[in-house]
């Protein structure tokens, strides 16, 4: 790393969510001076209490700042910090860099990054994938691309946030696209782990054990490691929402259809997602695909009424 990119940046952070949070923690013990804006004056008034500044809007936060880092959860949200009222593109220095981490449409990754890149300013395309803990340790793997000149400006702060970083193009878009392959793969896994494991309690099966037998087969995925779990202990406290997935399959969805690309699988989990959040737990844990089937086979799961 050259001497200009190892020191410290002033570095704005829009969007204190759990894993926003999480990664203005780990930018601020690399030693970088951050300042934090939420549209929650709670998260706001905590991110202060703990050592960082607060801003009341993008705008305020991305003034004098190196790296602007967002942290929301579409594609609409981004745009409205960039170029809404109050935008972080009114502020933003000339040659600073703005770090998009939404999951969003490749194609709305390059519009944003052609509309900012105009005006001066660096887009970098950068996904993140990791839940809030490792963002908080800054372990976070993150899917990037951009152009050589934003790479260069994003280098302190993904080196303070990522263990993992793949730099996967030059122009935004590469980094959007390969996250919409995981989230295709992540949420089929998730329908899937549900429908299996209800399915092994209608069957009468001990589940618990289903899962230690699952875990040490080859039917196993990550995610059925990872969310049946909350299931077994009937908590379906959101640690990532249904609602994730009815927005990340609804994109696949989209980018399918106009690349004229069959995804009936995927489009099966989409349903599945769709069900569980009209019945009204859309922002409940995203394993609550498996009460929905529990639901509507009268079967019985952990923490049932």
């Amino acid at each position: 790393m050259s001497a200009s990119n190892s020191q410290n940046q002033r570095i704005a952070v829009i969007g204190l969510g759990s894993m926003g949070y999480g990664m203005a923690t780990s930018l601020k013990r690399a030693g970088h001076a951050l300042i934090g804006c939420d549209v929650s004056a709670d998260a706001v008034a905590r991110f202060v209490k703990d050592g960082g500044a607060g801003a009341t809007s993008p705008a305020g936060a991305a003034k004098d700042a190196d790296i602007v880092v967002s942290v929301v959860v579409n594609a609409a949200q981004t745009e409205t910090i960039l170029f809404g009222k109050d935008g972080a593109a009114e502020t933003m220095p000339k040659d600073s860099v703005f770090i998009s981490s939404a999951t969003m449409d490749p194609d709305v990754a390059r519009r944003l990054a052609k509309q900012l890149e105009a005006t001066g300013r660096h887009y970098l395309d950068a996904p993140i994938s990791g839940g809030a803990q490792r963002a908080a340790q800054g372990e976070l793997t993150i899917l990037a691309s951009g152009s050589p000149a934003a790479f260069a400006k994003a280098r302190p702060a993904l080196d303070a946030m990522a263990a993992k970083l793949y730099e996967l193009g030059d122009a935004a878009g590469q980094g959007a696209a390969f996250k919409m392959i995981n989230q295709l793969l992540a949420g089929v896994h998730i329908a899937a782990a549900s429908e299996a494991m209800a399915f092994a309690a209608k069957q009468g099966l001990d589940i618990r054990k289903v899962y230690e037998v699952i875990t040490a087969s080859a039917g196993n995925s990550w995610m059925f490691e990872n969310r049946m779990p909350h299931v077994l202990d009937g908590d379906y406290t959101p640690r990532s929402a249904v609602e994730i997935f009815v927005k990340d399959l609804g994109i696949i969805q989209d980018m399918a259809r106009s690349a004229r690309f069959p995804v009936p699988v995927s489009a099966a989990a989409l349903q599945m997602f769709l069900m569980t959040s009209a019945a009204g737990m859309g922002r409940d844990d995203d394993a609550s695909v498996a009460r929905m089937y529990a639901q509507v086979t009268g079967v019985k799961l952990p923490g049932d009424k």
